[in-house]
């Protein structure tokens, strides 16, 4: 009966991801990636291989559904830009600068990817290669301003918790541990997506033009495991959730 019980909770839970967009976003992303490293594997042991070719059919086709639904994320985007504003609530003012220029970035992102999707359609003129390019150095943009903003919030929040330690007295020292706890594991949420924005900043490198590092030069695999990995800890940092801090 346990077993039965945690494999119904595991299916309620997975529902309910699904139920979201951004969960089912997440889903079909790490069905993307994971069949791309699958198929890639398969396909580099053999060119023959029935399998690893349509895995990696398989691994374009939701490629191409995330880039349609993605047409309709400006507007959320929007809110969410503009609901952070200027970051009047930031503590520091290099994170609030980096978020702002973050959110920038991807706000141009979309119409970017947009107008790039739409040439390959066929429902504009104008060649979409640039297009691409332009939107994937955005999204790389973004990426390091993401990893920059999370090492900043890592000697933020190393600092809050010395100041913890010193600020303790004996009557308080369950609830400066429960602090720092909590600090812990914003730490841990900021180095697993510092490892999620690297993994996703090497394959946007590879989709630049070739000659820029190391452009191109990914196998299909490579590709698949970086993404796998960005995905799995997107999942995992959901389903988490958002932690606290002491102040």
């Amino acid at each position: 009966m346990r077993i039965i019980q945690i494999m119904q909770d595991s299916v309620e839970s997975f529902i309910n991801v699904l139920e979201s967009y951004r969960g089912r976003d997440k889903v079909i992303r790490t069905l993307c990636y994971g069949s791309q490293l699958v198929g890639g594997v398969l396909a580099g042991k053999s060119s023959q291989s029935l399998l690893g070719k349509s895995l990696l059919l398989f691994s374009a086709q939701l490629s191409d559904c995330r880039t349609t639904l993605r047409l309709f994320d400006d507007l959320s985007m929007l809110a969410y830009s503009t609901s952070y504003g200027l970051g009047a609530s930031e503590e520091d003012a290099l994170v609030r600068w980096m978020s702002i220029l973050s959110n920038v970035a991807d706000q141009l992102y979309y119409p970017c990817e947009h107008i790039a999707w739409a040439a390959d359609a066929e429902l504009i003129k104008t060649k979409s290669d640039r297009w691409w390019v332009l939107s994937t150095g955005l999204w790389g943009i973004s990426l390091i301003l993401s990893i920059l903003r999370s090492i900043r919030s890592i000697q933020i929040l190393k600092r809050k918790a010395q100041m913890c330690q010193r600020s303790a007295s004996a009557e308080s020292r369950e609830e400066v541990f429960s602090q720092k706890a909590v600090l812990r594991r914003q730490i841990r949420g900021e180095v697993f997506s510092i490892l999620s924005s690297l993994a996703d900043l090497s394959n946007a490198i590879h989709w630049m033009p070739p000659g820029f590092l190391w452009a191109g030069r990914f196998p299909p695999w490579l590709v698949g495991l970086m993404g796998t990995t960005s995905s799995l800890i997107g999942l995992l940092q959901m389903s988490s959730g958002d932690q606290g801090a002491c102040s």
